[in-house]
């Protein structure tokens, strides 16, 4: 002690500069979350001129609305001492009940809400229940939960987007043209988990639970029944989430949310909460869910390759988190909410103020760096695939690139992974960039409406390639004609086969517009030749590994099947290595799409057929006329690369 007295008194002369940074160096070390996400908004800005822009700020504010009313649930739980893995799923079921009742079943909008609010409280009813009175670990509950209503919703929806009642669609649009209603979801949440955290007998309730369950026990907390609340709050915030994101897609998709759980369990413990239970608080949770948005927008506008913004994110994920440890290691240790008195809250308001002055001063420092640097926006162009994870749209973006190159263009290229919500970030953030023109490979065409109307109102051109955008304006569409060769893929193994047999559908993702389009044209083909019959009809997601498990389950109840058709190469490959000896001998098997490792198993007899629509084509056409609609050229409204049935006998001169 005297030690320190004597540090302070000698020190007193100084205390003016180095007093101040000292005070802001242990501001930053209390708050590892909050420092990481000033560091990160700073290098952001410094590193992107269209970075720190209203427009983008708002985007990033949307952009982590989903993700934080998740998350807001989650903490619950977590600071509880448990996991749920079952939020994302429980968001889309929600969604899905809401736009069922809605619309197919008449229900008025008002009772949908309530029913779909009621499916989300008892989803984690039923998870509190078997966690409580069933004892079973929260992971084994909520991943059972997982599963079993991402199912439903699939079931529900018949694994197809249902359009979003008009009057809930308004929670995806803005207040007065500027300012997103689901940012203000979000904060509305955030306020009700702080007040129910630190103001209610359940929120000191998780405390206790998560910091030793026996003693809150013992002490006389009924924790049984405090569990089922809790999850029963997590599984209402999910439902929230879940309309909020129908909301800005206007539709409710079946496969909505995948993988959110994860990002919402990153954003509670980045924000500082800990996995063993006893803390967190809401504006932690907050924080992490804007590192998660900051992270992908800023990756996105730097043009960062789609596979190594996943390295990235995990990267500083755990970054962000060992920050946090070695902080807590050092002595800081954090209050949980509601013990705190009236001076500590006034200090973390007063942290929270400072934090945003010094990232205010130093942003609009580096904003500076910027001013007047912009090159000519016709020549950045963006592309938004709607994945990477399949050959198909790999040759898309290699004809695309191609032809970029060749043109002098700088083309940016995003992966969607197959989610309509991350294809609607991404759109956004190509908006506020100040691209010449997007290109856009619909997830599904009917989500992707709402934000290539953002980009409508933009003024920038936007082209769409490989499948349509309904409910909003492109300057054209490149594509071939999915119908039509699902028709000529039904023609040919019909014809195949003599007229007669039984086939197996090997379906892609449920709720695709490719599968529906390519399934239809299949049944429409075959009703020309009824000897052909359909025994089974299963989806396995467009991928060979799921291809082969799909049909080796379906070899089992119809081993006598003689043809397979597989609504892409990549299922029909897996279907070829299920069938064995049998591929290309006494089961004739067709895809689609002309991938390069199709036309190979076409060339060595194994695949009977590919319906090709040459990728790269589409790709380099893409790419050549959103460069002429940037520049004030005129193009043709629709573009069609023909289709092709590639066989053994023509694969040689087909050049993919």
């Amino acid at each position: 002690m005297a030690t320190d007295t004597l540090k302070s008194d000698t020190g007193a002369s100084g205390a003016g500069a180095s007093g101040a940074a000292s005070g802001l160096r242990r501001v930053l070390l209390d708050n590892g979350a909050l420092t990481a996400l000033i560091v990160l908004v700073i290098a952001m800005s410094a590193l992107s001129g269209d970075f720190l822009t209203t427009d983008n700020l708002l985007n990033v504010g949307v952009q982590a609305a989903v993700t934080a009313v998740l998350a807001f649930g989650v903490t619950f739980v977590i600071v509880s001492a448990g996991i749920d893995l079952s939020v994302g799923s429980v968001a889309a079921l929600s969604a899905t009940v809401l736009a069922w009742a809605a619309t197919s079943e008449g229900v008025p909008v008002a009772i949908a809400v309530v029913l779909a609010v009621v499916t989300g409280i008892a989803c984690g009813l039923v998870n509190g229940f078997l966690i409580s009175y069933g004892k079973l670990p929260p992971f084994i509950a909520t991943l059972a939960m997982l599963s079993v209503a991402r199912g439903l919703s699939l079931v529900i929806s018949q694994g197809s987007p249902i359009a979003f009642p008009e009057s809930v669609s308004h929670l995806g649009d803005t207040l007065g043209g500027w300012l997103p209603v689901p940012v203000l979801v979000m904060v509305a949440m955030g306020l009700v988990t702080a007040f129910i955290l630190a103001r209610t007998y359940l929120g000191r309730s998780m405390y206790a639970i998560g910091g030793n369950e026996e003693a809150a026990r013992l002490s006389g907390l009924r924790v049984k029944k405090q569990k089922l609340a809790i999850y029963a709050l997590s599984g209402l915030f999910a439902a929230a989430a879940g309309i909020v994101l129908a909301s800005r897609l206007s539709s409710a998709q079946p496969q909505a949310a995948q993988g959110y759980e994860l990002d919402a369990i990153a954003a509670v413990v980045i924000g500082g909460a800990s996995l063993a239970g006893g803390i967190g608080k809401a504006s932690g949770t907050l924080i992490g869910a804007l590192i998660l948005a900051v992270l992908r927008n800023g990756l996105n506008l730097l043009s960062v390759s789609a596979f190594w913004q996943q390295v990235v994110i995990g990267v500083v994920i755990a970054l962000a988190v060992l920050f946090d440890t070695v902080r807590r290691k050092s002595g800081a240790t954090p209050v949980a909410a509601g013990t705190s008195g009236g001076g500590d809250r006034r200090k973390q308001a007063f942290t929270y103020l400072l934090a945003a002055v010094v990232a205010a001063a130093i942003v609009g420092a580096t904003s500076l760096l910027h001013n007047g640097s912009s090159s000519a926006s016709a020549q950045k162009v963006g592309l938004s695939l709607s994945t990477l994870n399949n050959p198909f749209f790999v040759q898309i973006r290699a004809g695309a690139q191609a032809e970029a190159k060749k043109l002098g263009v700088d083309l940016t290229v995003t992966d969607a992974q197959n989610d309509a919500s991350q294809q609607a970030n991404q759109l956004e953030n190509f908006t506020s960039s100040g691209l010449g023109a997007i290109i856009v490979n619909p997830v599904d065409s009917d989500a992707t409406g709402p934000a290539a109307r953002s980009v409508n109102k933009s003024g920038i051109p936007l082209v769409a390639v490989d499948r349509s955008v309904n409910g909003a304006k492109t300057d054209t569409l490149v594509a071939s004609d999915n119908t039509a060769g699902g028709v000529l893929a039904a023609k040919s193994l019909a014809e195949k086969l003599g007229g007669q047999g039984t086939i197996v559908v090997l379906q892609g993702q449920a709720g695709t517009s490719a599968s529906r389009e390519r399934g239809a044209g299949f049944t429409e083909g075959l009703k020309a030749y009824p000897g052909i019959k359909v025994v089974a009809k299963q989806p396995a997601d467009w991928d060979r590994t799921k291809g082969l498990d799909v049909m080796t389950n379906l070899l089992q109840a119809n081993p006598d099947i003689n043809g397979v058709f597989a609504e892409n190469d990549e299922m029909a490959l897996g279907a070829i290595k299920a069938l064995g000896s049998k591929a290309g001998k006494s089961v004739s098997v067709i895809g689609f799409d002309g991938t390069p490792d199709g036309l190979k198993a076409v060339a060595d007899g194994s695949l009977y057929a590919s319906v090709a629509q040459q990728p790269k084509e589409l790709g380099k056409i893409a790419v050549r006329n959103a460069l002429r609609v940037a520049e004030g050229k005129s193009v043709e409204k629709t573009v069609m690369v023909p289709v092709k049935v590639v066989t053994e006998e023509n694969v040689a001169e087909f050049s993919g």
